[in-house]
C-alpha cells in the first residue's frame, strides 16, 4: 500500500520521488515515505520466442530475484489496444513495486512488457532505478513451427495468429532506439543455453540483497 501516505491517508499513484532517500513523498502533506527502488528487469519477445520456458526454467533457481510471468494477471477487461493496455502495465508495475520492498528485484516476464514505451510513460514508472529489457528472438521459421507445435487449444496454430507474431519478432529484432533492448537469438541455441545465457543478463543488473537496504 505504498501509494496511501501514512501520515495523511490519502492515496497518490504520483508521489514526487526524491533521490536522497529515495524517498517517495506525498503531495499532499510532504511526508517523506522511505522505500526501495530496485531496478525492474523484463524478458521478452513474440510468442513463441521462450519467455515462459526460460521462466519456468529459472524459477526456483534464481534466488536474487522474484520471477514473474505477466499472464497471470491477464483479463479481458485489460484488452484496450487503444490506450496501450495502460492499466494492464501500471498494474504490474504498482504490483512489482511493492514487491521489491521485500529487498528483491522482480525480472518479469512478458511480451507486451517488453515494449519500452508500455512501461516508461506509466506513473508507477517513476518507483524504479531503471528498466532493463531483454529480448528473446529467432527466425521466422522456428516461431512458425514452435507456434504450430503447441496443443489445439491454445490458439496458436491460425496462419493470422503466427503471422502477426511474426511481425512482432520482427520489430523486437529491428527495434534501435532508447532505452535499449538487448536481444538474444534463440534459433539454433538450446534451451539450456538461453537460460544460462538469461541468468547471467540478471546477475549483470541485480546486486545481492543487501545492496537494496533502507537505511
Amino acid at each position: 500500500m505504498m501509494n496511501v501516505c501514512f501520515q495523511c491517508g490519502m492515496y497518490h499513484a504520483d508521489k514526487i520521488i526524491d533521490p536522497t532517500g529515495p524517498f517517495a513523498v506525498c503531495p499532499e502533506c510532504g511526508f517523506k515515505h522511505p522505500f526501495r527502488q530496485l531496478p525492474l528487469l523484463i524478458v521478452s519477445g513474440a510468442s513463441g520466442a521462450g519467455k515462459s520456458t526460460i521462466c519456468q526454467h529459472l524459477t526456483g533457481k534464481v534466488t536474487q530475484a522474484v520471477l514473474l510471468d505477466s499472464d497471470i494477471l491477464w483479463r479481458r477487461e485489460f484488452d484496450s489496444p487503444e490506450t496501450k493496455y495502460r492499466e494492464y502495465f501500471e498494474l504490474w508495475l504498482r504490483f512489482c513495486k511493492n514487491i521489491s520492498q521485500s529487498g528483491r528485484p522482480v525480472v518479469l516476464f512478458g511480451a507486451g512488457a517488453g515494449v519500452p514505451e508500455n512501461i516508461e510513460d506509466c506513473i508507477e514508472r517513476r518507483y524504479f532505478s531503471n528498466v532493463h529489457y531483454l529480448a528473446l528472438v529467432c527466425s521466422d521459421e522456428a516461431l512458425s513451427e514452435r507456434l504450430q507445435a503447441r496443443p489445439i487449444w491454445r490458439g496458436t496454430r491460425d496462419a493470422e495468429y503466427i503471422d502477426g507474431h511474426i511481425r512482432f519478432n520482427h520489430w523486437f529484432k529491428e527495434y534501435d532506439g532508447q532505452p535499449e533492448i538487448e536481444r538474444i537469438d534463440t534459433t539454433n541455441i538450446l534451451p539450456e543455453e538461453t537460460v544460462a545465457q538469461v541468468n547471467s543478463w540478471i546477475n549483470q543488473h541485480v546486486g545481492s540483497p543487501d545492496d537494496h537496504r533502507i537505511s
